[in-house]
């Protein structure tokens, strides 16, 4: 379920990987995520935005994506609970 604050599933971006995980439509290409997360955030050149290239897979890249989407400046990061 999505609440205030959080990115909006309907702006995702396609380069997103599919999964529970996304950056949508917000993303100023800040680079937080990329920095903080390099395996699981990467850039699109061509757009200047970051997407999620993998989805986490251990509960520690989990914590660690959640951490990341709390303090994104933008609130681009969403998770969709799927």
């Amino acid at each position: 379920m999505l609440t205030s604050g959080m990115a909006t599933l309907s702006e995702r971006l396609p380069e997103n990987t599919p999964g529970r995980y996304y950056v949508d439509a917000s993303c100023i290409d800040c680079d937080q995520c990329r920095a903080l997360s390099p395996q699981i955030f990467a850039r699109d050149d061509g757009k200047g935005v970051s997407y999620v290239v993998r989805q986490p897979a251990t509960s520690e890249e989990v914590a660690q994506v959640e951490d990341i989407l709390s303090t994104c400046a933008t609130s681009s990061i969403g998770n969709d609970g799927a």
